[in-house]
């Protein structure tokens, strides 16, 4: 059994993939072809920002967003411990302190609620990760942001196609705050065949900003009118996101569907863990179906045993790796650090069937027992 099936969806999409890729072949512009215009149009237009921009990866949207915002040596961005090293990594990388605030206990998201006591006169940004396919609570993160002129930038690499209710109405990921940023990694909800990745924002300045940034800060050919990177998505991943787009609102809806199956099960075998919380305002896509669980690498050794992979998302908190622990600032975590001992992922993607469902649940009711 596959962690993340990604054969299955080749094989449902294999005609047009080819079509797409051929098509690539045939005119030869790999670098910022027709295709990257064409996803870029489309995205914008499936999470209703006004503005998308395509880059080589999720974690180039992070860095290209805060150097299009100027951030910088002495500034501060807030975000989560509980995420993978990007988030803080590119924080760091610009030159600025990544400030570490906890998670709520139950959703492994930022608690918006102690946001507000990490704010300094240094404060530049909050940036939010919407974790296993959950978006955060970004009115009121949002909220926050406005009081003290903050910008957000939500951190969506495993969250796009999901939907939050909030004070606007319903809304995507991706466009539910100043700048979005997504990935296009082959294991998140829509995945390319490498790297990709791209920024969502209705700000027309920070779009033109990000576009010239992506391609060395040129607004023209050998006209660079600010710093940049060679951030561009290769126009052969466009297509593959393409020609996957058709299937995507299905393979959403499958998700929400397999997810409301392992929580039924898991509920009724009546196992000693604890399921992820879903706010009732947002669903969540599930980009991995992650619980908790105590005993967990003697559940983890039971079920691979049986053929069954998982994964742990994430394993140690970034404000406790060596590598962050003199450059951040970083509230009290308790909570980050418990679920880091205690979340497991189990198999998940849109071409899982319930009879997997049923085995899988099966054999973790038998490993804790």
């Amino acid at each position: 059994m596959p962690f993340i099936d990604l054969k299955t969806q080749y094989r449902a999409l294999q005609p047009e993939i080819q079509r797409r890729i051929n098509q690539v072949l045939e005119h030869g512009q790999y670098i910022m072809g027709p295709e990257v215009k064409e996803l870029e149009e489309r995205l914008a237009a499936y999470t209703g920002a006004k503005y998308c921009i395509t880059v080589s990866s999720g974690t180039e949207a992070l860095l290209i967003s805060m150097m299009a915002l100027g951030i910088g040596p002495g500034d501060e961005v807030i975000t989560t411990p509980f995420t993978f090293a990007a988030t803080a990594e590119m924080i760091a990388i610009i030159g600025a302190t990544p400030v570490f605030v906890d998670i709520e206990a139950d959703t492994c998201l930022i608690d918006p609620g102690k946001i507000e006591a990490a704010i300094t006169p240094k404060t530049r940004a909050i940036m939010p990760v919407s974790l296993y396919g959950q978006v955060c609570d970004m009115d009121a993160i949002n909220a926050i942001a406005a009081k003290h002129g903050l910008t957000v930038i939500e951190d969506a690499a495993q969250s796009f196609g999901a939907t939050y209710t909030g004070k606007q109405g319903k809304g995507k990921s991706c466009n539910l705050s100043t700048i979005g940023c997504t990935s296009f990694f082959p294991s998140k909800p829509l995945g390319c065949y490498g790297d990709g990745g791209a920024i969502f924002t209705s700000d027309e300045n920070l779009a033109q900003a990000m576009r010239e940034i992506r391609v060395h800060g040129q607004s023209a050919r050998y006209r660079h009118t600010r710093i940049g990177v060679g951030g561009r998505m290769d126009t052969l991943q466009c297509a593959i996101v393409l020609a996957k787009l058709d299937r995507f609102d299905w393979e959403i809806e499958q998700r929400l569907a397999l997810g409301a199956s392992y929580r039924q099960h898991l509920t009724q075998a009546g196992i000693p863990i604890e399921l992820l919380g879903v706010r009732p305002d947002r669903d969540c896509i599930w980009a991995q179906y992650t619980i908790m669980v105590d005993q967990r690498e003697t559940v983890r050794a039971t079920l691979e045993a049986a053929g069954i992979p998982t994964a742990i998302h994430y394993p140690l908190p970034l404000n406790r790796q060596p590598a962050y622990e003199n450059i951040s600032r970083s509230m009290d975590t308790p909570n980050s650090e418990q679920a880091a001992k205690r979340v497991m992922s189990l198999p998940m993607s849109p071409d899982l069937q319930e009879t997997d469902i049923a085995l899988i649940v099966n054999t973790l009711k038998g490993a804790l027992q």
